[in-house]
């Protein structure tokens, strides 16, 4: 009994360090304001956003860049008042709800983000933006499409988590970082060796299951052999995420990156919904994916003997399964799809050395909201968990809106603990 709890104790003493320590790592002594403007996934250039004090002081103006990132440090703790200037932004843009005002708060040694949500303007004789009943459902239906998008790119990385979970009963911390490290070598092989984006997409993916294969026979395998018990192996992920993520760091640096390759594109309007062509694309490569590892897992013999290994070890080792075997060919498949889901993520967004860690509680809430070790469970909670985190914006601020997954995520399982696709199971 005392050695567990002195082993929960280091968990939650490693956890909390894992997710609060590093979340503002970035430019040492980081002290003020930032944020990144985007258009439809597109970063938006020379916008200006000035900075007062809570009483209207000037503290500093500037301009956002190329990656529509800016930063703004300040040597007093408090209230601060960022203002966006609407003139400079795109012509056919304009913040969402015509609030370009925002009263955040700055706490000693942390950068508070802020967000301007950017959409597209109304075309000249359509209703404005911001009045009507039409327009509450054009922005549902835009939400929902991007909430889909980001759903999609969860579940990729979720279900990687929720197979190795399912087959060797490891929670995987350091799962976040194979997420980072995917998106790093494509970067790697596009800008570092100027491949176009698809071949060198899929030049990472496939050296990234190498790493996976690697990682398990070389470090997890061994420790299993060794009886290492599942708690001591979930501290040491732990520690793997924080070393990954400080060696990323240290090569790629502590900037945003982009890829070389489609950056600008001009939007595809679909009735309500407008977006760049790039997202239409990855989101049926990603539900294609999804769809085709199901069926794997359905109709292959790889599949069934995964599914079984995951019911029941010692029974398919006793039928004549190979567990280790079957175990290593997930970990590859696993830090494959993980490797896709942090490329897709970085043709979305930007590329920095924490953005696995920054989606990976959302991908730990996809996975116990769908079901723990359920290959359909995690893309089942994880669309839930991505519609929900952008619809929400209709009602509650761009900052709270992971805050309202969260506690969706605590609903449910309050009312069903094994998850929406989870089976029960008897304790005792």
């Amino acid at each position: 009994m005392r050695r567990a709890v002195i082993a929960f104790t280091a968990f939650l003493g490693g956890l909390i360090f894992l997710l609060a320590g590093p979340a503002h790592a970035g430019p040492a002594d980081c002290q003020g304001l930032r944020g990144t403007l985007k258009l439809q996934g597109q970063p938006v250039n020379g916008a200006k956003i000035a900075v007062t004090t809570e009483s209207g002081q000037p503290v500093k103006e500037v301009t956002s860049n190329a990656q529509g990132a800016w930063d703004v440090q300040v040597d007093q703790i408090g209230k601060y008042r960022v203002t966006l200037d609407v003139s400079t932004l795109p012509q056919n843009s304009e913040v969402r709800g015509g609030n370009n005002v925002r009263t955040p708060t700055v706490y000693e040694g942390n950068c508070s983000t802020v967000l301007f949500a950017l959409q597209p303007k109304a075309a000249a004789g359509q209703p404005p933006a911001d009045t009507g009943q039409t327009t509450f459902w054009e922005q549902a239906a835009q939400l929902t499409f991007e909430g889909l998008n980001l759903g999609l790119i969860i579940a990729l990385a979720a279900l990687g988590l929720s197979l190795i979970y399912g087959t060797t009963g490891l929670t995987n911390f350091a799962h976040g970082e194979l997420i980072t490290l995917g998106a790093v070598i494509a970067y790697t092989f596009n800008v570092g060796f100027g491949i176009q984006l698809i071949p060198a997409a899929i030049l990472a993916v496939i050296v990234s299951g190498g790493l996976g294969y690697a990682q398990d026979r070389l470090f997890w395998g061994q420790l299993r052999k060794r009886g290492t018990g599942v708690i001591a192996m979930m501290i040491i992920s732990i520690g793997v995420a924080i070393l990954l993520r400080n060696l990323i760091q240290f090569f790629f640096g502590a900037q945003n990156e982009n890829f070389s390759d489609y950056n600008t594109q001009a939007g595809i309007v679909v009735g309500p919904i407008s977006a760049a062509p790039k997202n239409f694309w990855a989101m049926g490569i990603e539900l294609a994916v999804l769809i085709v590892v199901g069926l794997a897992l359905m109709k292959t013999r790889t599949g069934k003997a995964a599914r079984a290994v995951s019911d029941n070890p010692a029974l398919a080792a006793s039928s004549g399964i190979n567990v280790d075997r079957v175990i290593r060919i997930i970990w590859t498949f696993g830090a494959a799809i993980a490797a896709l889901a942090g490329i897709m993520l970085g043709v979305s967004q930007s590329l920095k050395f924490t953005m696995g860690q920054d989606i990976l509680l959302l991908i730990f809430a996809g996975v116990t909201l769908g079901g723990l070790g359920t290959a359909f469970g995690a893309l089942v909670g994880s669309l839930v968990v991505g519609v929900f985190i952008q619809v929400s914006t209709l009602w509650i601020p761009p900052e709270l809106k992971s805050v309202g997954a969260l506690a969706v995520l605590i609903i449910v399982l309050l009312f069903r603990p094994q998850g929406i696709l989870g089976r029960r199971e008897r304790i005792g």
